[in-house]
């Protein structure tokens, strides 16, 4: 399944991909954005996963019922 999204974005962040497009580092901007993404989510999802984890400890350690 595949989903539109409308987005406002930097101009320059736009001509820095065109110009990868250009140079053939990717075959559109479609491509960039889900990749960016992709790596955004991927990069994050360990830090939200490691907080949660902290507040379990911490919550056996020295929480109280």
């Amino acid at each position: 399944m595949k989903m539109q999204i409308n987005a406002e974005l930097p101009e320059e962040l736009v001509l820095k991909a065109k110009a990868l497009v250009a140079d053939g580092w990717a075959s559109d901007l479609d491509s960039i954005l889900i990749e960016a993404l992709r790596r955004y989510l991927e990069s994050h999802s360990s830090q939200v996963a490691e907080a949660f984890i902290r507040e379990d400890a911490a919550w056996g350690l020295y929480g109280k019922d």
